[in-house]
């Protein structure tokens, strides 16, 4: 590696609040059920978050719940919150603050893709030490996974939320002379039917977390059509 010790993850998230975010899941389950699997997709990037073998910040959107924030982890970690503006301009203010503080390595991920194991983090890591930028592709044209060893070009007025966001990520750092390179493609929770995908791609998974949102899928999948909205 570059450096002498692994990567900091940056995990961007958001206090999960009934009603508010996960709206497309709300809109089949209901704004109960969608808020339950917000919480247990917080968890289960916590848990992976507890066992990153670099540094762990947590970003999050409001200011308002960095007391929140600051009891999510066992470990060490740190908390940053993120700047009013659209994700690129929150990526770039937090990447910067970071490297100020002396950070080198970062890889950025949300809290919407269960699926990545520590298969697909050991590849980012092993990756980044030979590349600057080292995406996970997400199957709605975004991307899972944002990882750099060094700044990130200017990336506030790419088509965030996007279909076409990962090929236009890709394109503007291969524009500023960037070496990039991916590992395996995965997917965010977006639809219902992302979480039936998920409980069969993790049904051998022995996370904690990961298990309790298999047993919650699973109650969703069995629970009659006509209660899902109730």
């Amino acid at each position: 590696m570059k450096s002498n010790s692994a990567p900091t993850l940056v995990v961007f998230c958001k206090r999960p609040k009934l009603g508010q975010g996960k709206q497309r899941l709300a809109a089949t389950l209901g704004a109960a059920k969608a808020f339950q699997i917000a919480v247990s997709l917080l968890d289960c990037t916590l848990e992976d978050a507890e066992q990153w073998p670099g540094p762990v910040v947590i970003s999050i959107a409001s200011e308002n719940d960095k007391k929140w924030a600051e009891s999510l982890l066992a470990r060490d970690f740190s908390v940053l919150i993120q700047p009013e503006g659209n994700l690129g301009v929150r990526l770039n203010t937090i990447d910067r603050q970071l490297r100020e503080q002396g950070h080198s390595e970062l890889v950025f991920i949300g809290t919407d893709a269960p699926i990545l194991n520590q298969d697909i983090y050991q590849s980012v890591i092993k990756t980044l030490s030979k590349k600057n930028i080292v995406l996970s592709r997400a199957d709605d044209g975004g991307v899972t996974i944002m990882s750099n060893s060094v700044p990130w070009p200017d990336i506030e007025n790419l088509g965030w939320s996007t279909e076409t966001l990962a090929d236009d990520l890709a394109h503007a750092c291969q524009d500023s002379g960037l070496s990039l390179s991916y590992v395996a493609a995965t997917y965010d929770i977006d639809v219902e039917a992302d979480l039936y995908r998920l409980a069969l791609a993790l049904g051998k998974d022995s996370r904690e977390s990961r298990r309790q949102l298999i047993q919650q899928i699973n109650n969703i999948s069995s629970t009659p059509r006509q209660t899902l909205s109730a």
